[in-house]
């Protein structure tokens, strides 16, 4: 082999793919032996984790991602999907757009509540709760309260399956505990309801099927994608353009220097 085609075949190393004329093969399976044998959540964990998941461990992740799909148009990546879409771009830019708007307050708090998970975890699990939250001193929890829901509807029913997944021995429950000993906990010392929201349930199951932490904030926006493809298109199929983020009779609050004149000096 000629130095040039060994520097060109070196150029990416992937463990992921392989393929070649007539040939495609994730992780060492054949395409075609993976095409009607294994469902969307099981390609995921075997693209993300080299190795295909048990049945129930798909399943889990599937409740997670169907949890996640939607919001409305309150949540600021729909509502700018819808936006994208009026403003005339088509189906990958009003997506582009939406997705691009996933970060750190607006997407991110699953990954974050993963991290605390597994810190206090390593802190000695259910009973560290309150100390390691007081040293954190976070102002905002990931992953609980919610300034819409007085209790997030998402939340109980991915905590009973967690519970269910625990009984048939897919999982441990060690982080599905933390966060319940995280809610009791604020309970306890707020003064007003801090919920469990749809972040802190994810990130229990996300937790407890081992994934990473920066993947969890990659299989949110997966899930989202599927929330924005469905407003960007049918935004799309309505005639309305340009719309805004509010309708267009009800002006902003305007905070600044009362109207001015110019000088007509020099005239």
């Amino acid at each position: 082999m000629s130095n040039d085609r060994k520097l060109a075949e070196d150029w990416w190393k992937t463990s992921i793919i392989k393929m070649r004329p007539g040939e495609i093969r994730m992780r060492g399976y054949a395409i075609e032996d993976l095409i009607g044998r294994v469902s969307f959540p099981q390609m995921v964990w075997l693209m993300t984790r080299g190795e295909l998941p048990t049945e129930a461990q798909a399943r889990l992740l599937e409740a997670a991602m169907v949890a996640g799909v939607d919001h409305g148009p309150q949540a600021p990546s729909i509502a700018i999907s819808r936006i994208a879409a009026t403003g005339g771009l088509g189906i990958n830019g009003a997506m582009a757009s939406a997705i691009n708007v996933l970060d750190d307050i607006h997407g991110g708090a699953g990954e974050q509540a993963v991290e605390l998970f597994h810190e206090i975890d390593a802190a000695g699990g259910p009973d560290a709760v309150a100390d390691v939250l007081a040293e954190k001193g976070l102002k905002y929890l990931p992953g609980f309260g919610h300034r819409f829901h007085p209790v997030d509807p998402r939340a109980p029913r991915l905590l009973a399956l967690v519970d269910d997944a625990v009984a048939a021995g897919t999982v441990e429950g060690r982080f599905a505990a933390i966060a319940r000993a995280i809610d009791e906990h604020l309970r306890r010392t707020k003064s007003r309801p801090v919920p469990m929201n749809i972040d802190g349930a994810t990130a229990a199951i996300y937790a407890e099927l081992g994934f990473a932490p920066p993947l969890c904030r990659g299989l949110f926006i997966l899930s989202r994608s599927v929330g924005i493809l469905a407003h960007a298109y049918e935004q799309s199929l309505e005639s309305t353009r340009n719309k805004g983020p509010i309708p267009r009779q009800w002006l902003w609050t305007y905070d600044g220097p009362e109207d001015r004149t110019m000088s007509r000096e020099g005239e």
